[in-house]
């Protein structure tokens, strides 16, 4: 089955066995019946599972070709459970950008348990292994990066964690399934904020990892029903129901991208354009082997690196709204060093550009010329 049918009917019954319904019902229960002590039709208790969310599981493992598929209440609920895989003196080695929450995720919950967080630059994958000891136990790699649209080699890194027998983990969110498939380049576990483009409404917050390994899925199951952070049916229908259109929407949201992303270069106003499709793009040879499009999230600065510029810019935009997440259908800008990423402190955010005149975009699937038309005014 091919991506573009696996996102309608990956891991999907054919139809509701009850009446016939196409899409997976909404199961709103807590409990279910049992005709003994348990003897019951699958489940139990909603948190451990439920038969809409099980549905959505599926189909994320579909489309990420790997074989098991969690769904948790939040993207950082996804990653609270994979960081549960470790114990106190173990280390993580991670990119030195990334999304704002997952940094504080890691620094100010989990580092008070015991666990080392090294943040280093991984645009040359080689660098990995100067960090790599006894006690390394995980990879995080986030690819393209937030917000600076770094490239990481994943293959590259799967050939390191396999030699050091190290987990490896990758956060898809910004590429989705439809640009790359980690788990085929080596990862063990792919990491979605679903919040974002497999949602694609901007209606619900869900989180998702996928796993090919039986035992790793087990381990994070049990993690996953004892930690109870988990989505509710309503949330996991909506998410089942986005990923139906992912592959159509993906497709604008590259070509939209693709054309902000040239119009942003050629403005006289513009200092940079971050977008890995551009052929001077650090790794852009690597973008171009492990995607398969270049994707529509675009950071760019002023010229002058000035605050005051770039919050005029992100205050002035019509379409483009100006609000935390991305990966809607419509267009969003976000100011980093003021909003996702303010947690980070000021040195390390501009030790990895982001400057006080970054902006982010989330190009949506609005007419082309709409978008540009509002960019241009915005700037001026």
């Amino acid at each position: 089955m091919k991506f573009n049918t696996k996102t309608i009917h990956g891991g999907q019954h054919d139809v509701d066995p009850a009446y016939g319904a196409v899409m997976p019902p909404i199961y709103q229960t807590s409990t279910y019946s049992q005709t003994t002590p348990g003897g019951h039709k699958g489940f139990q208790y909603s948190r451990s599972g439920n038969p809409t969310r099980s549905a959505l599981e599926r189909n994320l493992a579909s489309i990420e070709n790997g074989e098991f598929g969690l769904a948790f209440g939040s993207g950082l609920a996804a990653i609270d459970a994979v960081i549960k895989l470790l114990k106190s003196g173990d280390e993580v080695i991670s990119t030195n950008n990334l999304y704002g929450g997952s940094y504080r995720l890691f620094t100010q919950v989990y580092e008070d348990f015991g666990i080392t967080f090294h943040f280093i630059g991984m645009e040359h994958a080689a660098n990995i292994e100067n960090f790599i000891n006894k006690s390394t136990k995980l990879i995080w790699v986030e690819t393209p990066t937030n917000p600076m649209m770094n490239i990481i080699d994943i293959k590259a890194c799967a050939a390191i964690a396999t030699k050091h027998d190290i987990l490896l983990a990758v956060d898809n969110t910004f590429a989705t399934p439809y640009l790359q498939t980690p788990l085929d380049l080596g990862a063990d576990i792919v990491m979605h904020s679903a919040t974002k483009y497999l949602g694609g409404h901007s209606d619900v917050v869900l989180g998702a990892l996928v796993v090919k390994d039986k035992k790793l899925a087990d381990r994070l199951h049990a993690i996953q029903n004892a930690s109870g952070a988990i989505c509710g049916p309503q949330d996991s229908f909506l998410v089942l129901r986005g990923i139906k259109t992912l592959h159509l929407r993906m497709q604008r949201h590259c070509e939209n991208g693709k054309a902000v992303a040239h119009y942003l270069l050629s403005n006289p106003k513009i200092e940079k354009v971050y977008w890995p499709g551009f052929e001077d793009h650090p790794n852009h040879i690597v973008a171009k082997e492990q995607m398969r499009d270049f994707g529509g999230m675009i950071s760019f600065t002023t010229k002058g690196n000035n605050y005051d510029e770039a919050i005029k810019i992100v205050e002035n935009l019509k379409i483009f709204t100006l609000a935390e997440s991305l990966g809607g259908v419509e267009s969003l800008a976000g100011h980093p060093a003021s909003m996702t990423h303010w947690s980070i402190p000021k040195e390390e955010r501009e030790r990895t550009g982001i400057v006080d005149s970054l902006i982010r975009l989330s190009v949506g699937v609005e007419d082309i010329d709409d978008l540009i038309e509002d960019l241009e005014q915005a700037i001026g």
